[in-house]
């Protein structure tokens, strides 16, 4: 029988599905939705900023589908490459893989199925973007091994998971210009924030096994470093909304995302891992946040 992990969102709905169905859904993480939540803000920004949110509608919804399946081919390529840390670590030994439910010639397959989702996406853009998107592939497929390099895997994350600003942006203004760069920033420097929130969770076990995070390289200092992480991003963004729009008011339209981030922090407590994913998880209302400020800039 298949186990559903405890920070699964949909338990219910996972045990309804038969055995192979299941353990194919959680390989893609379809029963936690915030992983491509977090992946299609971006993107949604990069077209609200670049004044298309009305007029390229069609647009945001296909960066929702491209979202959803590149998330979890990304998810079952990561479960591929990391199934013997899995195995050691209490979170993630029940995932199906090292669960012994979907052998590894089956995720490749569906792998190759979700990556399929993804191409039919990419023929709907134009070659800019297109390009943009087929240049993500390379940092995706090294993104596994950085917890094994760097202390700092979370900043890698933050490239990968930020890339669809560069594609929303390309697709509507048909250029790479500097408030494309300012919000990619941003996104970098948020990513790296929520995902050091993440990492609370395995700070134990990763420490025993050798994988390296933020979490252990800040310490005691955790709530300062995503403090600070944060804050890079609110600058970076008003930097981005300044790009577009020199005006003061238009950077307050930020405020309640900052607002909002500013609470993740005031009351993170980095023990308690529960709360730690609640924190992580209410990204997605920043996400939302972050896009209406843009939608009013890029519109105005």
């Amino acid at each position: 029988m298949t186990v559903i992990v405890p920070d699964s969102e949909h338990r219910g709905l996972v045990a309804r599905l038969p055995a192979r169905l299941r353990g194919l859904a959680l390989l893609a993480r379809f029963d936690r939705p915030i992983g491509w939540w977090l992946l299609f803000w971006p993107g949604a920004w990069g077209v609200a900023l670049a004044g298309g949110a009305f007029a390229r509608w069609g647009l945001i919804v296909w960066i929702l589908i491209g979202s959803i399946a590149m998330r979890g081919a990304g998810c079952v390529y990561n479960d591929i490459v990391d199934r013997d840390l899995d195995a050691q670590v209490a979170r993630t030994a029940a995932r199906p893989i090292p669960a012994g439910l979907i052998s590894v010639r089956g995720a490749w397959i569906w792998l190759v199925a979700l990556s399929l989702v993804g191409l039919v996406v990419l023929v709907q853009l134009h070659p800019l973007a297109a390009g943009v998107a087929l240049a993500s592939l390379a940092p995706v497929a090294a993104y596994p091994f950085m917890k094994r390099i760097t202390w700092w895997p979370q900043a890698w994350l933050g490239l990968v998971f930020s890339w669809a600003a560069l594609v929303g942006w390309a697709e509507v203004a048909g250029n790479l210009s500097a408030p494309l760069w300012w919000l990619y920033a941003g996104s970098i420097a948020w990513v790296v924030g929520y995902d050091t929130i993440y990492a609370l969770q395995d700070r134990e076990d990763d420490a025993l096994i050798g994988v390296r995070s933020s979490a252990l390289a800040l310490g005691g200092r955790v709530r300062g470093g995503v403090a600070l992480f944060y804050a890079a991003a609110i600058a970076l963004w008003s930097g981005a909304i300044w790009s577009v729009r020199p005006d003061p008011l238009a950077v307050v339209a930020l405020l309640p995302a900052a607002g909002h981030l500013v609470w993740q922090v005031a009351t993170l407590r980095p023990d308690d891992g529960a709360g730690a994913l609640e924190r992580f998880r209410a990204n997605r209302f920043t996400g939302l946040l972050v896009f209406l400020a843009f939608l009013v800039v890029g519109t105005a």
